[in-house]
């Protein structure tokens, strides 16, 4: 007998998705928050390195838009992630002085 919630084509329904969500939400918090201050900086630079990849997958997907709502979502999520990486990285250069000191 199929499972009552998994009626969808894929099989995974949503609200299996968003436990999976609120549960990454928890764990990612938990580990960030157990991270001691000396490693702050390492973490920031790798955090920054999954950025970049993410901002080439919006561009990736932008630039196969075919309609005006795909190109405006993507160019948003191309701002956002360029925003992202840059921030990141300011963070991390500040850190980077205050250690100089």
């Amino acid at each position: 007998m199929p499972h009552p919630r998994r009626s969808d084509p894929q099989g995974v329904a949503v609200i299996d998705l968003l436990t999976i969500f609120v549960l990454a939400v928890f764990v990612g918090f938990e580990v960030v928050s157990k991270v001691s201050t000396i490693l702050h900086t390492p973490l920031m630079s790798g955090a920054n390195a999954i950025h970049g990849v993410i901002l080439v997958g919006a561009i990736l997907i932008t630039g196969s838009a075919e309609s005006t709502l795909e190109l405006v979502l993507g160019l948003l999520a191309v701002f956002l992630a360029t925003v992202n990486v840059v921030g990141g990285f300011v963070v991390t250069d500040r850190m980077l002085e205050m250690f100089k000191n």
